[in-house]
């Protein structure tokens, strides 16, 4: 392993970490505020390889870069402390719990809106038309906004291109605003050299202003978003190879790989992977975020109080099931690695 790559494997690390720290420090802040005693800050899992004890909290790193934890006074048992977790009312647990996944999405929009405010970014608003191209058969022009293709809106070049791609050369209905009206036009994408579909035409490229770049993180965190519901869908559905998602080793290369490219790539990367990573945590599962949030809600909702024993045993097992598809996934990522 050359220099050069151990140098791009460090780089990925310190940005993967970042969501860590992101996502760990909503918990940590929201506890605050709200007056909880945090007794550990840590990044990573397993052994300790360094901590600090600040005034009343101990921040470590740990020996695993696979996640992180904010341990709460009172957070798995009942304590007789009025600064215990177990100690405020469902709604301040509630905060405090989706404050994690919040702070990916936060993240996730800053890291887009950097990107796009220094590379700049493609519009869905078309700049110029291929001649004889099915753009220019189905006669749009210079101007006209992309809005919508077949059910979906658009209103990025991310959405744009991903609705041309997965076309599979299919017509297409397009809605594009132009002049201030809706104009609906038919059309059929064609296959590029690089086996990519198209349909002829340039998009437009956004100034690089404060206001463009931040809406560009919303709109792109938003199309993440709905990207990655999507997937699960399909992997729920088993239409999925196993080749086709990983786990930490896969992030790692993957990320090792975009900072090779260029640090803007692994900035655009990692907004995707916060989203990614904010969206795991609200999967109402046992030991996740989303199992705490779905507690929460059906407790406040409910006014009915489901008992802790119960809940800490859920949470067991469920952390238990966690680490076994970590190690599967790890040995999959190992024996059948994502081709990118």
């Amino acid at each position: 392993m050359t220099f050069t790559t151990v140098l791009y494997i460090l780089i990925a690390l310190v940005f993967f970490g970042i969501l860590i720290l992101g996502h760990e420090f909503g918990h940590f802040i929201l506890a605050k505020i709200n007056g909880v005693l945090v007794e550990e800050f840590s990044i990573g899992m397993g052994p300790k390889l360094f901590s600090i004890k600040g005034k009343e909290t101990v921040y470590s790193i740990r020996a695993l870069p696979i996640g992180g934890y904010v341990k709460m006074l009172g957070e798995q048992e009942k304590v007789d402390n009025e600064r215990a977790f177990t100690n405020l009312s469902k709604p301040r647990r509630l905060s405090i719990i989706a404050a994690g996944p919040l702070m990916n999405l936060v993240l996730a929009i800053l890291f887009f809106a950097l990107y796009g405010g220094n590379i700049g970014v493609q519009t869905n608003i078309i700049d110029s038309v291929i001649d004889n191209s099915p753009a220019y058969e189905a006669k749009l022009e210079a101007g006209d906004e992309i809005i919508r293709i077949n059910d979906t809106k658009i209103n990025t070049f991310e959405g744009f291109i991903t609705e041309i791609g997965e076309s599979n050369g299919e017509p297409l209905n397009i809605v594009v605003s132009r002049n201030g009206e809706n104009i609906n036009l038919e059309l059929t994408p064609e296959k590029a050299e690089d086996d990519r579909y198209v349909i002829g035409v340039y998009t437009k490229l956004a100034d690089r202003g404060f206001a463009s770049s931040l809406s560009y993180g919303f709109k792109t965190t938003g199309f993440m978003f709905q990207q990655t519901f999507k997937f699960f869908g399909t992997l729920f559905q088993g239409k999925v190879k196993a080749s086709d998602f990983g786990g930490p080793v896969s992030i790692f290369r993957i990320s090792s790989a975009a900072a090779a490219a260029g640090i803007w790539n692994l900035v655009y990367l990692m907004g995707a992977f916060s989203v990614q990573l904010a969206i795991f945590n609200i999967i109402p599962f046992p030991a996740l975020d989303g199992g705490y949030i779905f507690l929460y809600i059906f407790e406040i909702i409910t006014g009915k109080e489901v008992d802790d024993n119960k809940i800490g045993m859920i949470n067991y097992f469920g952390f238990i099931f966690l680490m076994i598809l970590m190690v599967l996934v790890t040995i999959k990522d190992i024996l059948y690695p994502i081709k990118f």
